[in-house]
């Protein structure tokens, strides 16, 4: 008998009028939290991000309701105030509702902002974290996000900012620590200047990963003063995670025995 065959009575059961804020991890099925699959087994409404891979929605209890809240660069999208209210006007309706976002909630998933909102609204939600898009993107390829002889420590940052916000890149660039960048594709151009302009190497090695874990997964390995011409060729596209530094060339002696779904990587 399998593991998932038995009674897990230690899982926590959705109760009706609550949200689970739940990470959904990068995109493989087998990837996501025993919680997290717990949780939409129970779910009576299913407010899923646009990159939820398909094969995850299926695990869905029959009759849940899905609705798809994915918010996309440059096309029509959810206002997030308009989700937030919907969270929160199904629980009031007395449904179990699980909100489903890719990665982990709170790592660039505007998790908090809906914690917050339900809060305020006097409904009660549970936190389920799911695995980091970023990190899991680069360990199922031999990436590790430290490593003793290169770093004691790693940036994540989005280049996909709110609002006037503003990245301070070149002060990035002077902590001498890899980065992991979320959504940074269509601003790669400008980063990966800024960048060089703070003092990393032309020639810094990087990994972008597309679409981790999926059927249309792609990885290209590079150096930064390549990316923004990659980006305008489209040789690396979004949804994808890069990574700068020297953490990006430690998997090159371990690739021939690794076992991984990518497809060989582009120069």
């Amino acid at each position: 008998m399998s593991a998932l065959s038995k009674p897990l009575s230690f899982l926590p059961d959705l109760a009706p009028g609550t949200v689970w804020l739940v990470g959904a991890g990068p995109g493989d099925p087998g990837l996501m939290t025993l919680t997290a699959l717990h949780g939409l087994g129970q779910a009576d409404v299913v407010v899923h991000d646009a990159l939820v891979d398909a094969r995850i929605l299926m695990l869905a209890r029959p009759g849940a309701r899905l609705v798809n809240a994915g918010k996309r660069g440059h096309q029509p999208s959810p206002r997030q105030v308009d989700i937030n209210a919907s969270l929160v006007a199904e629980a009031q309706a007395g449904r179990r509702v699980l909100r489903l976002k890719g990665g982990d909630p709170f790592i660039f998933g505007r998790g908090h902002e809906e914690a917050t909102a339900l809060a305020a609204a006097g409904i009660g939600f549970r936190v389920v974290p799911g695995v980091s898009s970023g990190l899991a993107s680069l360990a199922l390829h031999g990436v590790p996000a430290t490593a003793r002889d290169t770093n004691h420590a790693v940036i994540l940052a989005t280049g996909h900012l709110a609002g006037d916000a503003a990245m301070d890149w070149r002060a990035l660039a002077r902590c001498g620590q890899p980065l992991v960048l979320y959504m940074a594709v269509s601003t790669m151009g400008p980063i990966s200047a800024e960048l060089i302009a703070g003092g990393l190497a032309a020639e810094t090695p990087v990994l972008v990963v597309h679409r981790a874990t999926t059927e249309r997964e792609e990885v290209a390995e590079a150096r930064l003063c390549d990316l923004a011409g990659m980006a305008r060729s489209g040789q690396i596209r979004s949804p994808a995670i890069v990574a700068v530094g020297a953490i990006a060339a430690l998997r090159r002696d371990i690739l021939p025995h690794l076992t991984t779904a990518a497809v060989e990587p582009t120069a």
